[in-house]
């Protein structure tokens, strides 16, 4: 059950969101829009959008009302809940909700799946935190057999249905359902057997990096005994950067907000993130040792980043789609002239854009003697031809 990915990889955005609590949030989320309708005027291909309700700083509680804004917005960029937490939603009102959606766009959503990555949401909501995965196993059995148009009756401790169907199927014959992976393999196994696209969430931290050569096997041979099919171009690999046309820029944007994003991460997980002092420390850390499952940056210019997404293919064996981990790092301007480098110089490079256009060049370039010479031979003949013409008018008028 070996594949490679296609020729053309995507390029997308992964939007916890991050944004710091001194900034409005309708200021905040209007923010996410734009950035978004500018990722679409760049040619990206894709944008998830997440789920949490509490932290402040990842502001976003509904990414099915958020996309249907994106959508009214956007003309092409395919939209994502990046992630729908399963274990907190009835499964028939989430199903309903999302096939409502993707009949709105059109066919352009993408059911990103999780168990839910807040402990704090969890807490507020009753649910031990032990039974997250549990919850999102269940749900994910009930939510593919009901957009699938199935009746489904099922009952566990948290939810039941009783002959529940749809009454209305997605827009989409095939809705692409992605299921979230991390470091642990469960959502590596999830993805083989429902035959799910698989987002790698933590692909550039440490141990994600490490889980990544794993992880692609893992979803194969779960997929082989669940006799699913699984293909490598609906692998997303998640990673955060921040370019710009100099290394030495792309650290001065980071004097905009990477300390504060650093401050957010220590308050809400404790001691297992470190406090920095300045930031050159905050830059070291976070392109080293990274930060949890915001996984380690890459700060620098567009070949910087064809580098380090040479290493995230080499370490995996191959993936379908490489998603930037939003942050607000740098300022707003920065960040979308970040974007649009990726877009001018690293897309042509992962998708062969520019191949036709190289060869043409150097093909032009080594019978640039035989066409010049050609094309002054063809100047001489034309000078000739009119002096020639003009020494026959000559002597007939004469």
């Amino acid at each position: 059950m070996t594949n490679q990915p296609g020729k053309r990889l995507r390029f997308g955005a992964f939007f916890a969101p991050f944004h710091n609590n001194r900034t409005s949030p309708t200021f905040a989320l209007e923010r996410d829009l734009d950035l978004i309708k500018w990722l679409d005027h760049l040619d990206y291909d894709e944008a998830w959008i997440g789920e949490h309700h509490s932290g402040a700083y990842e502001c976003i509680a509904s990414p099915e009302v958020f996309i249907a804004t994106a959508a009214e917005r956007t003309r092409n960029i395919r939209l994502g809940t990046g992630v729908s937490s399963l274990s907190y939603h009835q499964p028939l009102i989430l199903a309903d909700r999302i096939a409502q959606l993707d009949h709105q766009t059109r066919g352009r959503i993408m059911f990103g799946v999780g168990p839910g990555q807040l402990i704090a949401d969890a807490y507020m909501m009753g649910v031990d935190p032990q039974k997250l995965r549990d919850r999102m196993g269940e749900s994910l059995d009930v939510l593919v057999k009901l957009l699938n148009g199935e009746t489904v009756t099922a009952s566990t401790d948290w939810f039941t249905l009783n002959e529940a169907r749809m009454h209305i199927l997605p827009y989409q014959e095939n809705l692409e359902i992605a299921v979230a992976s991390a470091i642990s393999p469960s959502g590596a196994r999830l993805a083989g057997q429902y035959g799910a696209a698989m987002l790698s969430v933590a692909a550039s931290s440490p141990k994600g990096f490490e889980a990544l050569a794993d992880s692609w096997s893992i979803c194969e041979s779960k997929a082989a005994e669940y006799s699913q099919t699984v293909d490598r171009k609906t692998w997303r690999v998640v990673a955060p950067f921040h370019i710009a046309e100099t290394r030495e820029q792309a650290r001065r944007d980071l004097e905009y907000g990477l300390m504060d994003m650093f401050n957010y991460f220590h308050k809400f997980g404790g001691d297992l993130f470190p406090q920095v002092k300045d930031l050159d420390e905050a830059i070291e850390i976070w392109c080293t040792g990274g930060l949890g499952a915001f996984g380690v940056g890459l700060v620098g210019t567009p070949d910087d980043l064809v580098d380090h997404i040479k290493n995230l293919q080499q370490q995996s064996g191959g993936f379908g789609a490489f998603l930037s981990l939003a942050h607000n790092a740098a300022s707003y301007e920065a960040t979308k002239k970040s974007y649009e480098l990726l877009a001018q110089y690293v897309m042509p490079h992962f998708q062969h854009s520019n191949d036709n256009r190289t060869a043409s060049l150097e093909w032009a370039a080594s019978n640039a003697d035989r066409f010049m010479a050609e094309y002054m031979g063809g100047i001489e003949r034309a000078i000739q031809q009119h002096e020639e013409e003009t020494r026959q008018k000559q002597q007939k008028a004469g």
